[in-house]
């Protein structure tokens, strides 16, 4: 029998062959999916896949045999993403999130990223950010739903935003930050994720090692693309399977044992 495993953070809309990539993902033992939208079109489509896969439906282009993805649960997350909001995302996307708030098991992908080049020294743009964030925390508080949080180079800021808006579970997903930073995540009955960077990158290395394992989530953010043995590769979510291996080698944890770990966590903090 093949083991089950969660991908806790993938888009799946812009994986190059969705189809190919679900039916991989069923033969891999991928249960679930957390599809992760970033713009309002991509909302649009991560709704319109999860519909496909559970009601086929031949008008759409996004469609998938229920054959093909049978064992593979869709999941959708609504928000916006911190590189989107440069353009000034309209207030509809916020509407649209409303009103599908039942079909989504979290608000995100969301939060600030102050590596852009266009935010780096711009407090204007760091406003914007800020701004898209603290409503994606109300949105997450109002509607009980946990919040997935991009966080580069901006940690700290992050973290505080989550704190002062009291909101009861947000991930930190695919964090690489500061060990103390993650420290003050963790204490605050907050989580964080790990992708197949944990294999080779010394920061997000330093952050697992000092995380405990009962806050870890494991993704793949599909469709990035990762260093391996042969070069590289370019993700699809079997690969969560190369995140286990690495997290279970760094560890130091029977992976069966810490399958068993980061599944039930994911199950945890999305209700699934």
């Amino acid at each position: 029998m093949i083991k089950q495993i969660i991908d806790t953070h993938a888009h799946i809309d812009q994986l190059a062959d969705i189809q190919g990539a679900l039916q991989r993902a069923k033969q891999a033992g991928v249960s679930d999916i957390v599809a992760v939208s970033v713009d309002l079109n991509s909302m649009g489509k991560i709704l319109d896949l999860a519909k496909s896969v559970q009601e086929p439906n031949p008008s759409t282009s996004l469609r998938v045999s229920p054959e093909c993805n049978r064992r593979t649960k869709i999941h959708p997350a609504l928000g916006i993403h911190p590189g989107m909001v440069k353009e000034g995302e309209p207030a509809e996307a916020f509407d649209f999130i409303r009103s599908h708030i039942k079909e989504a098991v979290a608000i995100g992908e969301t939060g600030l990223d102050y590596w852009y080049k266009w935010v780096r020294d711009n407090t204007e743009e760091r406003a914007k950010q800020k701004d898209a964030l603290a409503k994606h925390l109300q949105l997450a508080k109002e509607f009980h739903l946990p919040i997935i949080i991009h966080s580069r180079g901006a940690w700290r800021d992050c973290l505080s935003m989550a704190q002062e808006a009291g909101v009861a579970k947000a991930l930190f997903h695919w964090y690489s930050g500061p060990v103390d930073i993650m420290k003050g995540i963790l204490d605050s009955g907050f989580y964080v994720s790990t992708s197949p960077s944990v294999a080779y990158s010394p920061q997000s290395q330093q952050a697992m090692l000092a995380a405990n394992v009962e806050r870890i989530l494991i993704e793949t953010d599909s469709p990035v693309s990762y260093k391996d043995d042969h070069g590289g590769f370019t993700s699809e979510p079997k690969d969560v399977w190369r995140t286990l291996q690495a997290l279970s080698r760094l560890k130091n944890i029977d992976e069966e044992k810490l399958l068993d770990m980061v599944n039930h966590n994911a199950r945890e903090f999305f209700g699934l």
